[in-house]
């Protein structure tokens, strides 16, 4: 049963090496800890099972239970955080999870960050994995087709990243396997015995033989080839998943017509970019237009009890041309086009491209980024924006208030009335919205309406110290606190309007950094933004933006929604900006007016305010001084041994007894010598020296008395040492009469002997053995692995009793022994 055990440790990690590739698709390391800890529970169940001597399919049901109770253990839902033992809710909780995959397996780029669903497919396939591996490394006996559930795993991130995979990862599971491979070959060869030669001479199974070095050579270049070969093909940029459609609709109603990524939770996303204690540049962009609008990142339209969160978007690539608004240009709307240069840092990892609205060409992008006409984005679900540089032309609308008041209201069977104008039922939310739109007739004078309540003659204010969120409630706590910042008024505006009957939803971008006085403008997180789009039928989407102007550094206004704030006199001309620029250190949110001292730093993505980065030193120095503590057991095991068996510098051992005096005298007292302390004493001396052996790898035969023990010592380790030579024959006398002599040795000096012999063979031994010998003996390390072999053994044995006496048990032999009537 041990080698069994053997090769089921080395199943589990060589299935663990061979999830390295997907190291390549997560930002962190968090799948691999989870990974191990179901792997190894999985291999516990198996090894268990086999103790017990279950056939395959018991062995098979065990690692299946243990893959369930490990999972329950890494991934509890919200109601079992400290359940150990699955439940209904438990199945329904990983129902849950795999669905919510199915959709952010294709919502994010690589690489991804740590969101549960994905972690628990992950998890749950390499767990998959192991479990397959087990069954057929042990099980069947058939190592070599393992490495076919093992190739699975390399083929997930050969299918959705980008550019090459890494090839160490691929090193790393070749090694895996290569491993799972060897363990199996000298099991084997075990099987049989010794090896021996022709010329009868003992081989040991690690020795080469001509047959395994070929075997090793092949494997080996095997290997290289299947590195390096990939390595020569030219890649390829796009694949089967970019030629078919795999969304339900363009978020109109209408079928997809190209390929779609899965949902994108923005602010999940925006999460790790965000740092409300430092600055740092996100985007470089360089437009031809004199008064640019706000650069779109992404859209949230879809309104759940929850709150907003983004759709599905859908599209073809941005390779095969986009749509050009200009041919449907509606009167009163005046089109201007112009051209714009993105640089992305690295600091802004998305599957999103910011692009302003309406792009109609690109350049530089390949054909894995997409356009979603209807919600105006460019996407990918095997890219990221990360370290892009990329051109497009655009064409910017500008509208009058006449052509807004005078676009007819969408029919009732309209595909974006029926999809963007969902709310859920809020009855406060409602009856303001009643309010506010009374008397209005055209949806212009509606949208208006909504636009114009949220402003200082209102009582509405800007801050960040608020709490995120756009659910009912939240919403409701805003409109009753007025005090919020960009995603709480772009979030309740498109909510209010939805509930007038207009389409809305919340756009999310930049607003315009700081100018270079070329065209050029830097945007930092601090000019993250969402602002609310409105629908209108015969003209699209309009942009309108409710947050408070004097608090959005590089905010934009315009004839059909001014600054409500503004002085009465001022009227901004049409696609001018009201707001004062970002560049002009005479004006702006430093002034004296200025409607709140916080700036807008950006979407807040928690559920308390900010998104803030919490401190993660504390738990990288618990984790450290807990893995030093676990590593230095064995050194204070070996150290508790060596105080234990410390004896005293001679070995009186001396006991005091009285005796009769002579010639009536009183009593004498008599000095003895102990012989059974003197005999412990000697043992312990012995155990030492023999445990300072193990540790500087010097041979130890157990066949051998301590004096040839002794003897040899002499003559091969301490040959050079003259006191070492009569140290060890010391201790080995002592224990030789301690053994055999009715007498031990009681004279002698045994500490002093063994600090000698154990100074020389330190002096013999090379830095890395004395190393080893002080922080991870091998003696301890051996006396472990002996006692867990025998527990292991006492285990199996007792296992077996019982077996046998159950199959011994039978009923019939009861009714046979009943007497007959």
């Amino acid at each position: 049963m041990i080698p069994h055990r053997n090769i089921g440790f080395v199943a589990a990690a060589a299935t663990l090496l061979a999830a390295a590739p997907l190291s390549a698709i997560f930002e962190r390391w968090t799948w691999l800890v989870q990974a191990a800890i179901v792997v190894a529970v999985v291999a516990g169940a198996a090894t268990l099972a086999r103790l017990g001597r279950a056939p395959l399919w018991g062995q098979l049901l065990a690692m299946l239970a243990g893959l369930t109770l490990g999972l329950t253990w890494v991934f509890p839902g919200e109601t079992e955080a400290f359940a150990f033992v699955p439940t209904p809710a438990t199945f329904a909780h990983f129902g849950d999870l795999l669905q919510t995959s199915l959709q952010d397996m294709r919502g994010y780029g690589v690489k991804v960050p740590d969101v549960d669903s994905l972690l628990f497919l992950a998890v749950l396939g390499i767990g998959a994995v192991a479990v397959v591996v087990d069954v057929l490394a042990v099980g069947l006996r058939r190592p070599a087709l393992a490495g076919l559930p093992m190739l699975a795993i390399y083929s997930v991130p050969v299918a959705v990243y980008v550019d090459s995979v890494p090839a160490t990862p691929f090193v790393v599971g070749a090694a895996g396997y290569l491993w799972l491979l060897v363990t199996d070959n000298v099991d084997r060869v075990r099987r049989f015995g010794r090896r021996f030669t022709g010329e009868g001479r003992d081989v040991d199974v690690w020795e080469a033989s001509p047959l395994a070095a070929a075997g090793r050579r092949l494997a080996v270049v095997g290997v290289v080839v299947a590195v390096a070969l990939p390595l020569a093909v030219p890649g390829m940029t796009g694949g089967l998943m970019n030629n078919l459609g795999t969304g339900p609709g363009d978020g109109n109603g209408r079928p997809g017509q190209g390929g779609s990524t899965g949902r994108i939770d923005l602010f999940a996303a925006l999460s790790g970019q965000l740092n409300q204690s430092e600055r740092f540049d996100l985007v470089k962009v360089t437009t031809n237009e004199p008064n640019p609008f706000y650069l779109r990142l992404g859209v949230v339209d879809d309104l759940r009890p929850s709150g907003f969160q983004a759709r599905v978007p859908s599209g073809q690539p941005v390779t095969r041309g986009l749509p050009d608004p200009a041919e449907r240009a509606p009167r009163g709307v005046e089109q201007q086009r112009y051209r714009a240069t993105v640089e992305v840092t690295k600091n802004l990892n998305m599957p999103l491209m910011p692009v302003y609205a309406e792009p109609v060409k690109t350049d530089d992008l390949a054909g894995n980024w997409r356009y979603d006409p209807q919600q105006q984005i460019v996407f990918s679900s095997r890219d990221n924006a990360r370290g892009k540089r990329y051109s497009f032309d655009y064409v910017r609308s500008t509208f009058s208030p006449a052509a807004l008041r005078a676009a007819p209201s969408l029919p009732s069977d309209s595909a974006v009335l029926r999809q963007q104008t969902v709310t859920p039922s809020v009855p406060a939310v409602d009856r303001l919205v009643e309010r506010l739109v009374k008397g209005r007739q055209t949806d212009y004078d509606k949208v208006r309406a909504v636009y114009d309540y949220f402003s200082v003659e209102n009582g509405f204010t800007y801050a960040l110290s608020t709490r995120a969120g756009s659910s009912g409630d939240d919403i409701t706590d805003f409109l009753a606190t007025k005090v919020g910042y960009c995603q709480q008024y772009a979030a309740a505006m498109a909510w209010l309007v939805r509930a007038a009957g207009v389409p809305a939803r919340v756009a999310v971008g930049f607003t315009n950094g700081s100018n270079g006085g070329d065209g050029s403008y830097v945007l930092t997180n601090q000019n993250l933004h969402a602002w609310t789009e409105v629908y209108f039928g015969g003209i699209g989407w309009v942009p309108f933006d409710a947050t408070p102007a004097a608090s959005i550094p590089g905010s934009v206004r315009s004839a059909w929604a001014p600054d409500t704030d503004a002085p009465e006199e001022v009227t901004p001309a049409p696609g001018s900006s009201a707001a004062p620029d970002a560049t002009d250190p005479s004006a702006g949110p430093n002034e004296p007016d200025r409607l709140d001292k916080d700036a807008d730093q950006g979407l807040a993505v928690g559920d308390n305010g900010p998104a803030r980065q919490d401190r993660v030193w504390p738990w990288w120095l618990a984790g450290a001084l807990a893995l030093l503590a676990l590593l230095a057991v064995p050194a204070l095991r070996r150290s508790a041994l060596r105080r234990r068996r410390r004896v005293r510098a001679t070995l009186p051992a001396a006991t005091a007894v009285a005796v009769p005096g002579q010639r009536g005298r009183g009593p004498e007292m008599v000095v003895g010598v102990d012989a059974e302390v003197a005999r412990a004493d000697a043992h312990a001396a012995w155990d030492e020296l023999l445990d300072t052996l193990v540790d500087f790898h010097v041979p130890v035969d157990g066949t051998e008395t301590p004096r040839a023990t002794a003897e040899r010592l002499s003559r091969e380790a301490l040959v050079e040492d003259a006191g070492a030579v009569t140290g060890v024959r010391l201790l080995g006398r002592a224990e030789e009469r301690a053994r055999y002599a009715r007498d031990p040795l009681t004279d002698a000096e045994l500490q002093p002997a063994l600090r000698t012999v154990r100074g020389a063979l330190a002096a013999r031994a090379d830095r890395r053995t004395r190393l080893l010998a002080a922080v991870l003996p091998p003696s301890v390390l051996a006396r472990w692995q002996n006692a867990l072999a025998e527990r292991s053994a006492r285990l199996v044995t007792v296992t077996g009793q019982a077996r046998q006496r159950m199959l011994r048990w039978n009923p019939r032999r009861l009714l046979a022994n009943r007497p007959a009537r």
